[in-house]
């Protein structure tokens, strides 16, 4: 599709866009007007989007999920785009879109990231480990787990987001145990490859990436915990401490009771793997809030509730910086 990226729009630019509605309700305002409240995004971005008259015919036809066809133009409120729309209909089989058009991706290889996957598993010595991956990672559980994401807003929140995640956490443990000799790999690699497993049950892969009824109900730390210790009951002669050491990798993984940790890490690999799933995340949220906000005039995003503050958007080309240079 030819049509300019949200996240490439300044405020006052018209649209005549296919976007995928992620949220779809009717709300009121004081005075008692009704109007029609969305959330509409592309690959690259979720906006906000008001509708103010006419839209009686869609505001019982269109359901989160679908694509719609809209015309109307970059709007502004306190502070934040959002979009204000004049006319929007239903997309039809001519206009040739789908949902999957607009869901985001990872930019790397599906195969890419599978193929590594697989060298790291096979790096595994430990015979009880390595089966433990085996009897998990197949079937419905493993199709999920390449293609779920590994959060809903914040980090890697794109098809494919949890197995780039888990590759660049696999990547940082692996390099720790190369200079850390008392570390158990094996165990490691292990837990940073299950540590987020549970999400495959906690969080959808269509377009709105929300939480399960299961996910909400248990969470995907205590998901992938139990599954730990089901299919680590069904490999004959599993070391009881080797799984409660897998187990505790899972359960603490986000490092501190406040962020949801039933406990905090107390070996090695589970403080490395802590600071390596940070690492991870808070990269990946920062480049992809800089990203997203790349189209302002602003040196500066907006203010991020879960960053504490707002982030600096560096020259994203030669020209850029040179344009700079020469502006002083």
């Amino acid at each position: 599709m030819d049509q300019k990226k949200l996240n490439k729009m300044a405020v006052g630019e018209k649209l005549n866009h296919f976007l995928l509605v992620s949220k779809i309700d009717v709300k009121t305002t004081k005075t008692n007007k009704r109007y029609l409240d969305l959330e509409l995004r592309d690959e690259m971005l979720g906006l906000s989007a008001k509708m103010w008259d006419g839209f009686e015919e869609i505001e019982n036809s269109v359901k989160p999920g679908e694509v719609v066809k809209l015309d109307g133009v970059m709007d502004e409120f306190n502070g934040q785009q959002q979009i204000k729309i004049n006319r929007i209909r239903k997309t039809t089989e001519q206009d040739n879109v789908t949902p999957m058009d607009f869901m985001p991706k990872s930019s790397r290889s599906l195969d890419e990231m599978l193929g590594e996957l697989d060298d790291f598993i096979v790096s595994i010595s430990n015979s009880y480990l390595s089966q433990l991956l085996k009897n998990i990672l197949q079937g419905e559980n493993f199709e999920k787990y390449k293609n779920v994401p590994a959060g809903k807003s914040w980090h890697h929140s794109y098809l494919h987001g949890l197995l780039e995640h888990t590759l660049e956490i696999l990547k940082i443990c692996d390099l720790v145990s190369t200079f850390h000799s008392e570390v158990n790999r094996d165990l490691l690699l292990t837990g940073a490859i299950l540590h987020d497993f549970g999400k495959t049950e906690e969080l959808k892969s269509d377009a709105s990436f929300d939480y399960t009824d299961k996910g909400k109900f248990i969470g995907h730390i205590v998901i992938a915990a139990m599954l730990v210790n089901t299919e680590s009951d069904k490999i004959p002669g599993f070391p009881p401490e080797l799984k409660d050491q897998i187990i505790h990798l899972i359960l603490s993984h986000q490092g501190k009771l406040e962020f949801a940790s039933p406990v905090v890490p107390r070996t090695l690999e589970a403080i490395i793997l802590y600071h390596a799933d940070e690492l991870s995340a808070k990269a990946n949220a920062y480049k992809n809030a800089i990203k997203a906000e790349e189209g302002n005039k602003s040196d500066w995003t907006r203010f991020l509730p879960l960053a504490g503050t707002a982030l600096y958007i560096p020259p994203n080309s030669d020209a850029d910086i040179k344009e700079s240079l020469f502006d002083t």
